[in-house]
């Protein structure tokens, strides 16, 4: 199977805030925004593997400003890491003020997707030729939160049982 680079599958979705995403003190529901890295990140994991993807799980998120009704939500995504089927998207939000032109960096997170066939069962994906060190760098960083999230899963298996 031929790699793809993380450039092939980059998004880079603005959209702006408008009343109906807002909560009751007047800033963007989280949820909202929850909703945007998911289908972004689905986006980007979905153009890498080609074919249908779920979202396996979502790293901590943390929202360091609020985001206000008007303002531009802009939304980077790009591919991190490909395993045999899962894949691990980055998130960047940033929210830009029109009048002002100021931009923020409201939130980030990491995404786990996994490949689907055609009869909902896991899929191979294509390998991620890396080709930056800043690539190079994610890819690493990746590796060590997928390293996480597995001894996590593990901790919760024995926990069960």
């Amino acid at each position: 199977m031929k790699g793809k680079t993380v450039s092939e599958s980059t998004v880079f979705i603005v959209q702006q805030m408008i009343q109906t995403d807002a909560n009751l003190a007047g800033n963007v529901h989280g949820g909202s925004i929850m909703r945007l890295i998911d289908s972004t990140a689905g986006i980007v994991a979905a153009r890498h593997a080609s074919c249908n993807v779920v979202t396996a799980s979502i790293d901590r998120l943390d929202f360091h400003s609020p985001v206000y009704v008007g303002e531009l939500l802009k939304l980077s995504a790009n591919m991190n890491f490909v395993g045999t089927s899962s894949m691990e998207v980055g998130v960047r939000v940033e929210a830009e003020n029109v009048i002002t032109g100021h931009n923020r960096h409201t939130s980030s997170a990491y995404l786990t997707f996994v490949a689907l066939d055609e009869h909902g069962k896991t899929k191979s994906v294509p390998p991620l030729v890396l080709k930056t060190d800043e690539e190079k760098r994610r890819n690493q960083d990746a590796i060590e939160r997928r390293k996480i999230r597995l001894a996590e899963r593990k901790r919760e298996r024995k926990a069960h049982n």
